[in-house]
């Protein structure tokens, strides 16, 4: 089976440019606020959640997922969405108050990136993720994906 490397790089791009048309910001902007979400994410997730949320990436996408992941890190929970923002900036790390700023900005950034990954994962698959996240983030997920005036 040959290798499609365009393929995989275009629904990459298709991904990263889905969420920055969606907050207008930069691709790059967009690729560091995709990052810190889905390493905020994966952290809360558990390990066999995180592989089968993998398969169904893109291959651009999943290498972003995987980047510095520390396997055997504790699963850890959390409850509310201000902690998860707080997971989300620390992951983005010194640009966090550039990229994700107070928590309306990063708010509409998590959404985005969510947005997106319900764009390219199936159906079953998003609602296993959404099902094992604490109540006030699926809610503010699941508000999110129903709003109105999104680019998705």
């Amino acid at each position: 089976m040959p290798l499609d490397f365009e393929k995989h790089a275009a629904k990459g791009n298709e991904f990263v440019r889905l969420v920055a048309d969606e907050l207008i910001v930069s691709r790059d902007k967009a690729g560091r606020i995709i990052r810190a979400v889905f390493h905020a994410l994966r952290n809360r997730l558990t390990h066999e959640e995180s592989f089968q949320l993998l398969a169904q990436l893109p291959v651009a996408i999943k290498g972003i997922y995987v980047d510095g992941w520390k396997f055997k890190k504790d699963f850890t929970r959390i409850i509310h969405l201000h902690d998860f923002l707080n997971e989300v900036r620390t992951e983005d790390g010194v640009l966090a108050a550039y990229d994700l700023g107070n928590n309306e900005r990063a708010e509409k950034a998590v959404a985005a990136v969510f947005k997106a990954m319900n764009y390219f994962v199936s159906e079953g698959e998003f609602k296993d993720v959404m099902a094992v996240l604490p109540g006030e983030i699926r809610n503010f997920i699941q508000e999110s994906l129903a709003g109105e005036g999104t680019v998705l």
